[in-house]
């Protein structure tokens, strides 16, 4: 049994229409709405779903405001499906249909399970050339005007249950762990070969559960700089980036997100295979980024916010 990764996330919201406004920016397709919902996808058919909060068929919130409520995985088979029913059947909140089943993890999120309804797709982001390896050859690296995110990527969420929910996702749903902030912090990927991470689990100071950001693979680096040009255009606020990630490698930009929490573009994360031996890293900010622009670039002068534009047709231009 393995998990395939995240199928769907469903979000509990304020302002139905700003969050509409927001993932139409984003890159999603809208394929679905009325008064209290709407449905986008992503390009390989993963969902988001937009949920007026005070909606009674939504799971219980497990912090205050705008957030998510529920994660849904994906596996390959009814048979896997099948197989997960007795390792959830004794959790909290537990649930099961023909089609899915569902409970509360150990700090409160609900997640379900269902057999994936994500579609293949023939699609390359550009190849890079480095030092002893040209992959591109009469063939400019693209430039995007805003991006088309390919799936949900990862979840982090604040936990005051680290050690339980850890425990939870390998011995229930079959996680590996990648890599460990010790007593702090878990990278978790679905299976022993994938991504770097499916889900990552911070323990803060104060004990604070909730949603810290849903990221969204993108191609590459290239979307990912296009992408949150395009965003910060259509005036939202980024948090954070563009930056590198040291410990996943993975470029990435984070936006305030008015469904909850942070969101974020991220390409090139590594790729882990059952060789990988999870390592340990002491918390700090050139952990957290090898690099970052605080405050983002603006979509419009193309440089960092509050930069003045460039005024003529090459750098060297000056008005007189």
């Amino acid at each position: 049994m393995t998990i395939l990764g995240i199928e769907q996330i469903t979000y509990g919201v304020a302002d139905l229409g700003e969050c509409r406004r927001f993932f139409a920016d984003w890159g999603l397709k809208e394929v679905a709405h009325d008064e209290t919902r709407a449905r986008f996808e992503t390009l390989n058919g993963c969902t988001v779903l937009v949920v007026d909060a005070n909606d009674a068929s939504l799971p219980p919130p497990f912090e205050d405001g705008p957030t998510l409520r529920e994660v849904t995985w994906g596996v390959a088979t009814r048979a896997e499906l099948d197989a997960l029913r007795g390792r959830l059947a004794d959790q909290p909140g537990y649930y099961a249909t023909d089609d899915a089943i569902g409970c509360i993890d150990p700090a409160g999120m609900a997640i379900r399970v269902e057999v994936t309804r994500r579609r293949a797709l023939d699609l390359h982001g550009s190849p890079s050339n480095v030092w002893g390896q040209t992959l591109r050859v009469d063939q400019p690296s693209p430039v995007y005007e805003r991006a088309e995110p390919v799936e949900v990527g990862h979840v982090v969420f604040f936990t005051n249950r680290l050690a339980e929910q850890e425990r939870f996702y390998h011995e229930r749903l079959g996680f590996e762990t990648s890599d460990r902030y010790p007593g702090r912090g878990a990278f978790m990927r679905c299976a022993p070969h994938g991504g770097h991470h499916d889900i990552f689990l911070l323990a803060l100071p104060d004990g604070k559960r909730g949603l810290n950001h849903v990221a969204f693979t993108v191609r590459d680096i290239h979307e990912v700089f296009g992408g949150g040009l395009h965003i910060s255009r259509c005036g939202w606020a980024t948090q954070l980036g563009p930056g590198r990630h040291p410990v996943s490698s993975a470029y990435f930009w984070y936006f305030r997100n008015p469904a909850g929490g942070l969101i974020e573009y991220y390409a090139d994360e590594d790729v882990l295979t059952p060789d990988w031996q999870p390592r340990e890293f002491e918390p700090g900010p050139t952990v957290f980024a090898e690099w970052a622009i605080d405050g983002g670039l603006d979509g419009n002068t193309r440089r960092q916010k509050n930069a003045q534009a460039p005024e003529g047709k090459f750098m060297t231009e000056r008005k007189s």
